[in-house]
């Protein structure tokens, strides 16, 4: 204060054209407001016009980095606003804000490309909203400032346009570079989401309004008219899974009671897009004139509830909801008007796997609401039966109008996507799954007589049980199975937290992928480990699934218990535990059979050949007698016994030529993120033997050693594959 040390600042500013100069200033006035502790040096620095000029002067944005450095300074004055320092910023005139410079200015950036920035200038706009009083808010929400909650909605939807262009590019040309593409989309689109979440979340009703209005008006109603097929144009062109991907991932966000309730009541009654509700035009900025979202959504409500007088005069549906709405009318139109009838319930009706999925998400967000308006849960079909229900609600809304009577059908397409066996299944089934269980969790909550239907929904899945376990013998038969065990009880603990994850938690993205999914089909070791992952994953799937139908619930514990050990031979090497014999462990030769092999740096070598199983363990070791112990050796190579593809014996009957899988399931993520590619090159092994007979025994004991180890696994899953669980109620264990 003494010194003027914020106005020689200023002055600094004013006289220098260097931008240098400029950003040191900006960096320690931060350093400085970030600092202050004593209220009335911050109302010192905020009262004598100096900020203001700061914030206002005109800068070189464009030279290096001063953005960051002026975005950074006024984030430091908007961290220390309160409800008094605000208004020492403001320019006010006979009780009206005229000049809010730091608002103002902030928004030039709002839509700046740097991440850092854009962050920065949300975090100080949601400062300025908490601290507003009404006279501030009448100046945020006039034009142009109100501009910015229309600017930043149109942005969005832009964002939402992208990001269906990008889903539609990949069907057609799928690359790594779109996905990422795709996954950063996502990201943005979220951070908006959250965003508007944060606005609606201030409790200034006035701003709650303004910014819940134009995000119904330019981004949900546009979005859902093309979805409703009302023949109306809006000009955003967004595929239908797009679409319906966009409402439940704003619904996920933005769960708040009117949105809820504003997007049940469109898709119930398409013809209210044209009420003013949801019309942005002409929209009031005056506070005196602008009603509350619980008005708008209250005048709404008794549209629907204006006409309960008998309606027999025969009207379509759709005419019926112009120019208002009958409750009595939704309560009395034929089942039959439905099936006809098109629009956002109509997709549930389709053999597009994606729209079935799409349009079934957004139902089960709004079915597991517990704020959705009673009224509209209640013709849904969500509404739970209680002794407390509200006895306004019309008794015969019970009979779930709208969903209830899609049940049979809804089941009908699910089962048949989990029974389905191609190529590209598997993502499939394990969505149609999750979406199986939450339907019949949601008749058991809440829509009731569900007992005809979980009945039909046993003996289908009997069947494609049957399909799975034929899968998973297959893969029993196949070069990874002595992975199959291990994935099968990774994959028990990974279906069962999946299938019992809330919509609400749930990762969307399922809903794109599933247009540009092609799984690879090269033929190599990646692609038979993914086909027994796959197999692995469906029959647990199937075992999960009918303990739930059954029991309500899905046990905790695996059914199988890898632990268990087969009994070793006595003074064999079968004594040892194979899990740590490695390169240069001693082992006894125990009934290994001599033979010899030649090494590219080391040449021919004499060595013992010894296949040996252990459980789940199986092994081929190549070991070196020792040079004075005559019954041990030193292993010199390792392979699976599972991963020897097609071992045989050439013409002169004394060698043996072995492939061996170099292909470690452990390393595949890491290759698909270093983007390497997907196919290894199998080694080769070629043993010599002094005679016919010893190399025909060497090719017998490795067979033999082969099939005890597949014996052993088929034995840990035969409870599972044979079990009398897909018969009864049984524990899973106890089967």
């Amino acid at each position: 204060m003494e010194h003027q040390v914020l106005a020689e600042f200023v002055r600094m500013l004013k006289v220098s054209r260097d931008t240098r100069i400029a950003a040191k200033v900006l960096q320690y006035f931060s350093i400085m407001i970030q600092n202050l502790c004593r209220e009335h040096a911050i109302y010192y620095c905020f009262s004598n016009g100096h900020i203001n000029s700061i914030i206002t002067h005109e800068y070189e944005f464009h030279v290096s980095d001063i953005a960051l450095y002026y975005v950074s300074f006024i984030r430091a004055v908007g961290g220390k606003l309160n409800k008094d320092t605000i208004c020492l910023l403001l320019k006010v005139q006979e009780g009206t804000v005229t000049s809010f410079s730091l608002y103002t200015e902030a928004l030039r950036f709002a839509q700046h490309g740097d991440k850092m920035i854009q962050a920065s200038i949300r975090s100080l706009t949601l400062s300025i909203y908490n601290v507003s009083d009404d006279m501030i808010c009448q100046f945020l929400m006039t034009p142009p400032e109100s501009e910015y909650f229309s600017d930043l909605i149109l942005k969005l939807r832009e964002e939402c346009v992208h990001l269906d262009a990008t889903v539609c590019s990949m069907r057609k040309n799928y690359s790594s570079d779109k996905r990422t593409e795709l996954m950063s989309g996502i990201d943005k689109l979220l951070d908006d989401l959250y965003y508007i979440k944060d606005l609606l979340c201030l409790g200034k009703s006035h701003l709650n309004t303004v910014v819940f209005h134009k995000l119904l008006g330019l981004l949900v109603v546009p979005i859902m008219i093309p979805l409703m097929q009302l023949g109306k144009s809006t000009g955003v062109k967004i595929s239908s899974v797009t679409s319906l991907y966009l409402l439940s991932r704003l619904l996920q966000v933005v769960d708040k009671k009117e949105m809820l309730d504003s997007v049940a009541s469109l898709i119930l009654y398409p013809h209210v897009a044209s009420c003013p509700v949801f019309d942005t035009e002409g929209y009031a900025t005056d506070r005196s004139q602008v009603k509350t979202t619980s008005d708008q959504l209250n005048d709404i409500e008794q549209i629907l509830n204006s006409s309960f007088e008998s309606h027999d005069n025969g009207e379509a549906f759709g005419d019926i909801l112009e120019p208002k709405l009958s409750a009595h009318h939704l309560l009395s139109f034929q089942w039959d008007r439905v099936q006809e009838r098109v629009g956002i319930l109509s997709y549930i009706f389709s053999d597009n796997q994606g729209l079935l999925f799409a349009s079934l998400m957004l139902l089960l967000i709004l079915a597991e609401s517990n704020d959705l308006d009673n009224l509209l849960a209640s013709v849904f079909g969500f509404h739970q039966k209680t002794a407390e229900t509200d006895d306004s609600v019309d008794s015969k809304l019970f009979d779930g109008i709208i969903f209830l009577k899609c049940i049979p059908q809804i089941l009908n397409a699910l089962l048949n996507i989990v029974g389905s066996y191609t190529p590209s299944s598997t993502l499939n089934q394990w969505h149609a799954a999750w979406f199986l269980l939450k339907v019949i969790d949601l008749q058991r909550s809440r829509l009731g007589h569900h007992e005809l239907h979980l009945f039909n929904v046993n003996i289908r899945l009997n069947a494609s049980f049957h399909k799975a376990r034929e899968h998973l013998l297959d893969e029993v038969s196949g070069c990874w199975f002595d992975y199959i065990v291990d994935t099968f009880e990774k994959e028990w603990i990974s279906c069962k937290k999946a299938l019992e994850e809330s919509s609400r938690n749930k990762d969307l993205f399922f809903l794109l992928q599933i247009a540009f999914h092609k799984p690879s089909s090269d033929g190599n070791n990646i692609d038979a480990w993914q086909r027994m992952v796959d197999a692995v994953k469906i029959f647990v799937l199937h075992l999960q699934l009918k303990a739930y139908v059954l029991d309500g619930c899905i046990p905790n514990n695996s059914p199988i218990n890898s632990r268990t050990t087969s009994l070793p031979n006595p003074g064999s090497i079968l004594a040892l535990d194979l899990s740590i014999v490695n390169f240069g462990s001693e082992v006894t030769l125990g009934s290994g059979i001599p033979c010899k092999i030649s090494f590219s740096k080391v040449g021919v070598r004499d060595i013992y050949m010894i296949p040996v199983a252990k459980g789940l363990c199986g092994k081929l070791l190549l070991v070196e007698k020792h040079p004075f112990r005559s019954q041990t050796g030193t292993v010199l190579a390792i392979a699976r016994l599972a991963g020897l593809t097609q071992p045989n014996i050439d013409e002169n009957g004394t060698w043996l030529h072995l492939c061996i899988r170099e292909f470690n399931p452990k390393f595949l993520d890491k290759r698909s993120d270093l983007n390497l590619p997907n196919h290894e090159t199998d080694a080769r092994w070629t043993l010599g033997f002094s005679d016919a007979e010893a190399c025909e025994a060497a090719f017998s004991l490795i067979a033999e050693q082969t099939c005890n180890q597949r014996s052993f696994t088929e034995s840990l899953l035969a409870p599972s594959l044979y079990g009398n669980l897909l018969g009864g109620g049984e524990d899973i264990q106890s089967s």
